[in-house]
């Protein structure tokens, strides 16, 4: 049996109470990725408060990541059936609450658990505010809503080094959790007075995708887990690992096949022929790729080889992420002009983080903060000019009543493509770490009189060796291997900002191949005909 078409909701004027009901929503979903974020970059300084291990302590990260990608699936077909305002009031309040309790928790299994119960509140919140803005935004407005959402890829990950270091540094390590609860009681009482209320469809439960929910949000649950512990478990040498991944995915293909033919589906499979959305899924993966060509790379240099806190870092994070609440705004004027072609946009924007790819790719060891401070000058500018000009050419394909379907497929993928995006980086920084250790101690060893000192008093930690051959201190030895692993890490870094390269190809060739011009959502309403 086929459900009839979906209407429209009923249209809500654009008033100030409704767009601070807005801002309610992006601060939340805000929140939410600054919490993943923060606790991430401070994982060292909670498993020493709560007394646990590093092996027993990747859980908190991997659990926490799982339930948020899981989540992300459900949530916009649970914020239609319960209405949006009760469903997002709701996770907010969960989000908020196992916040102020995951400090109070002394034992490391139940702080999992509540982790992982914070994972499925927190990940319900971004596809909420993408889902609010496709709805409830007049045309004139609805690409700053959706500079509000690039906000959440943008701003929020680049302002987690900079709290992270002050509440481990100069606070407490609770306040990675407690920073929360201030601003998620600033966002209810925004979502409260300023969200319209819906009434309850309780009638879709009699439809409910029970076995794609089961399906879909373990297999992805899943892959993420493997994702998460793959290296530290070395992949498919480990029996969990790969029997998570035989099972997840069967588990996927199922879920495919059930959403295809599903009358009231999570996902709306059917949206993917057209090719404005399918390149904005495929280039949201992309984007994400590359965005940490400006963050995890930049930070793993002065973690490893200038021996840099998170605090001696945070200026070069802001110097992305601050400029975000200017420049997306920006972007978004631009993009409603209606001569500008948001696919130059995107293109301009690719070689902004190309040039900043290659000038990374000649980092030496020497390299200090001030070398890069261009390079983040071109992500602040190139990432949203990539972000938005996605979001506008695949959202203007997709009607008012689809936007949950797309709100929930956006943001698995966006989850999704975040996480795979982080470990294909760390994988690919270890193992050409690893052949770069290699062929310096080969070559090294090979030609020993490079590291021999003339004499005795001349001996250092870049020439270790006596002119006899021995060894003249361990210190100096130690000195020297020190030296080479910064040098194998200097070289990694410089292949990966070279690999990332090869993403931002096939983002322009995507851009070349799929999308149609879209033209601003306003010019539409006086030429309905330019948009064929």
């Amino acid at each position: 049996m086929n459900a009839k078409p979906a209407a429209a909701p009923a249209p809500h004027p654009f008033t100030l109470r409704l767009a601070l009901g807005l801002v309610g929503v992006l601060i939340a979903a805000l929140t939410s990725g600054l919490n993943d974020r923060v606790s991430d970059i401070a994982l060292a300084d909670i498993r020493a408060a709560i007394g646990i291990g590093y092996d027993q302590g990747s859980w908190i990260i991997s659990g926490y990541q799982a339930a948020e990608v899981a989540a992300m699936m459900i949530a916009p077909w649970f914020a239609v059936t319960l209405s949006l305002r009760r469903f997002t009031l709701g996770v907010s309040a969960g989000f908020m609450l196992t916040g102020i309790l995951l400090p109070l928790v002394p034992d490391p299994t139940l702080f999992i658990s509540l982790r992982v119960l914070q994972g499925l509140f927190g990940g319900a919140l971004p596809p909420m505010l993408m889902t609010v803005a496709l709805r409830f935004l007049p045309p004139p407005f609805k690409l700053f809503g959706l500079a509000g959402y690039a906000l959440t890829a943008t701003f929020g990950p680049n302002m987690a080094a900079s709290l992270a270091s002050l509440w481990t540094d100069h606070v407490s390590w609770m306040m990675v959790f407690w920073q929360v609860v201030p601003l998620m009681l600033i966002a209810m009482v925004l979502i409260s007075w300023g969200m319209p209320q819906d009434p309850l469809r309780p009638e879709r439960f009699q439809q409910i995708d029970l076995f794609g929910m089961v399906t879909g949000c373990s297999a992805v649950a899943l892959l993420v887990l493997v994702l998460t512990q793959g290296e530290r478990l070395d992949w498919l040498n480990s029996p969990l690992i790969a029997g998570m991944l035989l099972t997840a995915l069967p588990l996927l293909l199922v879920f495919l096949i059930n959403e295809w033919f599903h009358p009231l589906p999570l996902f709306k499979l059917q949206m993917l022929r057209r090719p404005n959305l399918a390149h904005g899924l495929l280039g949201l993966a992309c984007v994400l790729i590359l965005g940490l060509s400006g963050s995890a790379l930049p930070s793993a240099y002065f973690a490893q080889v200038s021996g840099f806190r998170t605090l001696e870092f945070a200026p070069l994070a802001l110097t992305v992420g601050l400029p975000q609440l200017l420049i997306a705004p920006l972007i978004a004027a631009l993009l409603n002009i209606r001569w500008i072609d948001c696919r130059w946009m995107l293109t301009a924007g690719v070689g902004m983080l190309v040039t900043s790819c290659l000038l990374g790719s000649q980092i030496t060891s020497e390299w200090a903060r001030q070398n890069f401070w261009l390079l983040q000058i071109l992500q602040a500018f190139g990432q949203p000019m990539i972000i938005l000009p996605i979001l506008m050419s695949a959202t203007s394909v997709v009607a008012p009543p689809e936007g949950p379907f797309a709100s929930a497929m956006f943001n698995t993928v966006r989850g999704f493509s975040s996480i795979t995006a982080s470990t294909l980086v760390e994988v690919f920084l270890s193992h050409r770490e690893q052949f770069h250790s290699s062929v310096l101690i080969d070559q090294a060893a090979s030609r020993s009189w490079l590291m021999t000192a003339p004499a005795a008093d001349q001996a250092s930690r870049s020439l270790p060796l006596l002119p006899d051959g021995s060894i003249s201190v361990s210190d100096n030895l130690s000195g020297f291997a020190m030296l080479v692993r910064h040098q194998a890490t200097v070289l990694s870094l410089s292949d990966s900002w070279l690999m990332l390269t090869g993403f931002a190809a096939c983002l322009l060739l995507l851009t070349a191949i799929l999308p149609k011009r879209v033209w601003p959502p306003q010019t539409l309403l006086q030429n309905p005909s330019r948009n064929n």
